[in-house]
């Protein structure tokens, strides 16, 4: 029911001194591992790898990226098959600067290397004591009205669940102005489908076992195909 489009902003769900580690290693992650995204759209910089990641940080998204924390963000969203990606394309450390700002857009689609569908982005962010007068709020626009119709200040402990879709347009047009110079933080990650989950695939979803002097893929195919009573009354006629 959220507007302008469905998402979720939770409070709390990790421990602060967790998140007070993460923000303290963004000081500390190597100048290499960084990448600057400059252009009229947007300014801020992300890790560029898992590569060089801190112990804290590395244990946050351990957390985000298990079985048991993709199993429930699949529920919170009702997507099936949510895959992680641990080497968190796009994802990882995110920073900006005094100034910066983030053109109202959609993320991408599709992951760039595998092609998995994006289905959601997973933001956490690390500022504490910020200002709403600082700027730099996500904004969730309404396209059709052109028209931001919330913000969500980068609160320190603060999560969102951001689903992609085709009306999932946000961004930070209120240019960052700390009194103090200081960065707006945040750590992300993203998560897909595969648009072949959930469905059968024949003997490809079967396991193989040698047989003799060869694998028998006649019997495998027509195991995957066959019905289970079609194929118990089969192996009896077999073994008569």
């Amino acid at each position: 029911d959220a507007k302008p489009f469905p998402h979720l902003v939770l409070d709390g769900i990790f421990h602060p001194v967790l998140l007070e580690l993460v923000a303290e290693e963004f000081d500390a992650h190597p100048g290499s591992g960084w990448f600057d995204v400059r252009s009229k759209y947007e300014r801020f910089r992300r890790s560029t790898s898992p590569v060089g990641l801190g112990p804290a940080t590395q244990l946050y998204f351990d957390i985000v990226n298990s079985g048991w924390f993709t199993d429930w963000l699949s529920s919170l969203i009702d997507v099936q098959y949510l895959l992680a990606d641990p080497r968190l394309w796009g994802g990882g450390l995110h920073e900006s600067q005094t100034g910066a700002t983030f053109a109202v857009h959609r993320d991408f689609n599709r992951h760039p290397i595998l092609g998995l569908k994006n289905e959601m982005v997973f933001i956490t962010y690390l500022n504490k004591g910020w200002q709403p007068e600082w700027g730099s709020a996500l904004e969730l626009w309404d396209k059709k009205a052109d028209v931001c119709v919330a913000k969500v200040q980068p609160e320190f402990g603060r999560t969102i669940l951001l689903p992609h879709g085709p009306a999932s347009y946000h961004g930070h047009t209120q240019p960052l102005e700390a009194p103090d110079g200081r960065p707006r933080r945040s750590v992300a990650a993203y998560f897909y489908t595969s648009p072949l989950a959930g469905t059968q695939h024949g003997v490809e979803a079967g396991t193989m076992f040698m047989k003799k002097q060869g694998i028998d893929h006649a019997k495998a195919i027509v195991r995957m195909l066959m019905p289970p009573v079609l194929w118990s009354l089969a192996k009896k006629v077999m073994h008569r």
